[in-house]
C-alpha cells in the first residue's frame, strides 16, 4: 500500500537522490536532479477539460491579457456569426446586407464567461502584438481591412472594445507576421504580394515600407506562396531571425541588411503557409550580463506541391514528421533534425512555464486552405528539449475528442493549462461537414497540474518589486510557499510573454529563465528565491510577463510583472 502513496513515493525518491550526491556529485547547475525528476512527473499524460461548448465564433485569433481576460476573433466576410452584438449594434458595409453578429469576443478566464466586441474591418488573416504597455496592436486582414490598425486596450469591467486608428499601414498586410521590438515599435514583416516590412507606431519619419528581397525570393507562387506569416524571433543582440519558406536569415531591420544566411533546413518539406510548420524560440538561460545562446525549433510542414495537391486534385499528401533545431549564436550553426512520432501540419507550438514544449493541433494530411487538411492529430506531443537522447525527448500524450484543424488557436494561460480552440476548415460556418466548424473552447492541463505533484507546486506569496515592476539588471526576490520541497532539486524563475496566435505561430512568444542568485528558506514552508532581471530590452522586450516558480519542473501559477 505504502508504494501507492504519491508523498511516501516523492519522500523516497528524495532520500535516494540525497544519497547519490554524496556518492556523485552534481554538476554546479543541478540539471541531473532538475531533469531526473522531470522524467518521473512528466510520465502523466495531462487531462482536457471542455469550457465552453459554443462561444459563437471560431477562434482564429487569439491574445491573453494582462488582466487575464483573452481577445478572440475571427474574420468577417464569411456571414452571421451565432453570438448577437449587444444593444441591438450592427455592422454596414457596401453591397452587403447588415451583420448584427459579433466576430470577436473577450474571454474571462477566471469566471468562463464571454462578451461581445465589436470590430469594425476585416481581420482576416491578420497579425498582433502586445506593445510595452499592455494594448494589443492588431494590424491587417483582409479586403478593406487589410491596410488597418486596431488596438484593444485591456479594462477590469465591460467598457473596452476594439478601436480602429486613422492612420493606415503602409501596405496591404495579410498573412503577416509582428515582432515587439526592444525600443518598443513593431515590425510588420510580409504578407500576400508584400515583399516589404513597417513600423507601428506609425509617424511621419517611420510610416514607410521597406523591401526585404528575401520574401520575394522565398515566394514559391502566389497561392503556393510557402512564405507567409514568416517566423520572426527577436534574437538576444538585438537583431531578427526571419524564417520563410525553408530559408532563413539574420536580418538588421535598422538598417535594411541582411547579416548572415542560415543553411536550408534539410528535408523536402516547406515550412510556412499553406506548407503550415510552426516555430518557437527555445528558453534563454541567463546568466548575468552574458548574452544567453539562441536555439530556434521549427516543426511539422509539407512538401513542395502539396497545396495544389490537396486544393485542386483533392490528393492529401502525408506532411513532414520532421523537427530541426539550430543553435543561431553558433559561430558555425547548423542544423539538428529530429523526428516526431506522427506527422503534422498545422499545428500549434506552445512554450510551458518549466521550459517545455507542447506541439498541439493540426493533421497529417493535406496543407491549411479551405478543405485542403484530412486525418486530424487528436494527440498533444510534449517535446522535452532538454533531454541528451533524442529517442526520449517526444512524449504522445491524451487525445482530445475535438478535431483542431485549420484556423484553430492554442495559448499558455497564467494557471498552467492551455486554452484550445478553433478550427474552421470552411468558407463558411458549416456544423454538417465530417470536420466541422467548431466554436468551442478546451483546456489540455499538463502533468504538472495533477493532484499527485500538488505538494510540490510552489505558490507564490509575493513578488518584492515596486508595484509589479522589473527594472532590467535588477535584484528581486520572490516570496513563494512549498509544501514539500525535494533536496538537489532546481529552484527556477521563468518569463513568459502572452503571445498572439493564429495560423499555427505564436507571434513574440518567449521564454527566459533568470539567472537565480540564492534560495532561502524562510519557514517550514515558505522560502525566497532572489532573481536578476533580464540584463537589456534585447533580451527581453520591455511588457508585460507572467512571471512562474519552478520547483523540479512543477511551475506555480503565474503572477504578472512589468520589465521595464
Amino acid at each position: 500500500m505504502a508504494s501507492k502513496n504519491p508523498s511516501f513515493f516523492f519522500l523516497l525518491l528524495s532520500l535516494t537522490l540525497a544519497l547519490w550526491s554524496l556518492i556523485f556529485p552534481a554538476s554546479s547547475s543541478s540539471s541531473y536532479y532538475y531533469y531526473s525528476l522531470k522524467d518521473v512527473a512528466s510520465d502523466d499524460e495531462g487531462d482536457w477539460a471542455l469550457l465552453q461548448s459554443s462561444i459563437g465564433i471560431s477562434a482564429m485569433h487569439m491574445q491573453l491579457l494582462k488582466n487575464n481576460m483573452v481577445v478572440i476573433f475571427d474574420r468577417m466576410d464569411m456571414g452571421p456569426s451565432n453570438l448577437s452584438l449587444p444593444n441591438n449594434a450592427c455592422i454596414q458595409k457596401p453591397s452587403q446586407p447588415p451583420d448584427c453578429t459579433a466576430h470577436s469576443i473577450v474571454y474571462d478566464v477566471a469566471s468562463n464567461t464571454v462578451r461581445p466586441l465589436l470590430v469594425q474591418t476585416d481581420t482576416w488573416c491578420s497579425s498582433g502584438s502586445l506593445i510595452p504597455n499592455g494594448t494589443l496592436v492588431q494590424t491587417g486582414g483582409y479586403h478593406e481591412g487589410d491596410r488597418v490598425v486596431r488596438t484593444f486596450t485591456p479594462c477590469d469591467d465591460s467598457s473596452c472594445d476594439w478601436t480602429q486608428l486613422s492612420v493606415p499601414l503602409g501596405e496591404r498586410r495579410w498573412y503577416a507576421s509582428n515582432q515587439l521590438l526592444p525600443d518598443g515599435r513593431v515590425i510588420i514583416v510580409g504578407g500576400r504580394r508584400a515583399y516589404t516590412y513597417e513600423f507601428f507606431p506609425k509617424t511621419d519619419t517611420a510610416s514607410l515600407t521597406f523591401y526585404m528581397s528575401f520574401l520575394k525570393e522565398t515566394c514559391d507562387g502566389y497561392g503556393n506562396e510557402n512564405n507567409l506569416y514568416p517566423f520572426l524571433h527577436l534574437l538576444p543582440d538585438g537583431n531578427l531571425y526571419v524564417f520563410a519558406n525553408e530559408r532563413s536569415i539574420l536580418f538588421d531591420y535598422n538598417r535594411n541588411r541582411v547579416l548572415k544566411e542560415f543553411p536550408v533546413i534539410p528535408g523536402e518539406f516547406k515550412r510556412n503557409y499553406p506548407s503550415t510548420g510552426s516555430s518557437v524560440l527555445l528558453p534563454l538561460r541567463l546568466n548575468g550580463d552574458v548574452l544567453p545562446e539562441a536555439e530556434v525549433m521549427i516543426c511539422g510542414g509539407a512538401p513542395y506541391g502539396a497545396f495544389n495537391n490537396s486544393n485542386y486534385k483533392r490528393v492529401f499528401v502525408p506532411a513532414s514528421n520532421t523537427c530541426g533545431r539550430m543553435k543561431l549564436t553558433d559561430p558555425y550553426p547548423k542544423w539538428v533534425m529530429e523526428v516526431m512520432p506522427m506527422p503534422r501540419v498545422m499545428s500549434d507550438m506552445v512554450l510551458l512555464p518549466n521550459g517545455e514544449v507542447l506541439i498541439i493541433n493540426g493533421a497529417m494530411n493535406g496543407t491549411a486552405g479551405w478543405e485542403d487538411g484530412t486525418n486530424p492529430v487528436f494527440n498533444p506531443v510534449l517535446y522535452k528539449y532538454y533531454l541528451l537522447d533524442p529517442a526520449r525527448r517526444f512524449v504522445v500524450l491524451n487525445p482530445s475528442k475535438i478535431p483542431r484543424m485549420y484556423h484553430s488557436t492554442a495559448i499558455l494561460l497564467p494557471d498552467g493549462r492551455v486554452l484550445v480552440g478553433g478550427s474552421n476548415p470552411h468558407e463558411k460556418y458549416n456544423f454538417t461537414s465530417y470536420y466541422p466548424t467548431d466554436l468551442s473552447l478546451e483546456a489540455y492541463s499538463p502533468y504538472y497540474l495533477k493532484p499527485r505533484v500538488s505538494a510540490m507546486r510552489p505558490s507564490i506569496l509575493s513578488v518584492e518589486t515596486s508595484d509589479g515592476t522589473v527594472l532590467y539588471k535588477q535584484v528581486f526576490a520572490v516570496t513563494f510557499q512549498l509544501n514539500q520541497y525535494n533536496p538537489g532539486s532546481q529552484i527556477l524563475v521563468s518569463l513568459v510573454t502572452p503571445s498572439f496566435t493564429t495560423h499555427s505561430y505564436s507571434m513574440n512568444q518567449r521564454l527566459m529563465f533568470l539567472e537565480v542568485i540564492e534560495v532561502q528558506q524562510l519557514s517550514t514552508y515558505d522560502y525566497k528565491v532572489t532573481a536578476r532581471g533580464p540584463p537589456t530590452a534585447t533580451v527581453a522586450p520591455p511588457g508585460y510577463y507572467m512571471l512562474f516558480v519552478v520547483h523540479a519542473g512543477i511551475p506555480s501559477q503565474a503572477v504578472w510583472v512589468k520589465v521595464v
